[in-house]
């Protein structure tokens, strides 16, 4: 946000900068920021069970035909390290840090007017699509696409996330070249067919 101009373009996937697209599963998460007790840090760790990553994380609202075991069994195996529940905890704790940054993060884009792409699974548990939808009020040129996939779309649907990155990011190049007075900074992605 300290220099917006060097922002070409913003993707997010499944990333929020929205209460309202905060699902009610993060009620145990919102009692533990509002107070760090032992009891509410306890009901948090639920969320890191291997159950929990598996379904939650990975396999709720999608295919499970489509995605692969790789990533959900590497959470599963760095969770299950010494102390990692106990970091990952901190980190939940942390988050509510990105909650105060939200009407921050809305004046920039309101300010700013980057073009955004919002690609999203429809059925995540935790980021629901109302938060991709308001994008849309800040940045009513925002495009957002709703996949029929959960919280990490790209194991379900790499190649529909890349179709459309590579079209949004390549059309905003080509409305660069067209507007130079857009920002100063040159785009820092590849656009093409190289992957």
């Amino acid at each position: 946000m300290a220099h917006p101009e060097r922002v070409t373009a913003i993707v997010s996937q499944n990333g929020n900068a929205y209460l309202e697209g905060l699902s009610d599963a993060w009620a145990p998460w919102r009692a533990y920021w509002a107070s760090p007790t032992p009891a509410n840090r306890e009901a948090c760790r639920a969320s890191l069970t291997p159950d929990a990553i598996r379904t939650g994380q990975y396999l709720h609202g999608a295919n499970p035909r489509l995605v692969s075991p790789d990533g959900c069994t590497l959470d599963i195996a760095y969770m299950a390290r010494p102390g990692a529940e106990d970091i990952q905890l901190d980190l939940i704790l942390d988050y509510a840090g990105n909650l105060a940054l939200y009407p921050a993060f809305q004046a920039y884009f309101r300010a700013h007017r980057p073009p955004l792409l919002a690609i999203w699974g429809r059925n995540d548990p935790h980021f629901v699509p109302a938060g991709a939808l308001a994008y849309r009020r800040d940045l009513p040129d925002a495009e957002v696409i709703l996949l029929d996939t959960g919280h990490f779309a790209l194991e379900t649907h790499a190649a529909e996330v890349g179709a459309a990155m590579r079209r949004f990011l390549g059309s905003q190049r080509a409305g660069a070249a067209r507007m130079p007075n857009r920002g100063t900074a040159a785009p820092r992605f590849p656009v093409g067919d190289a992957a």
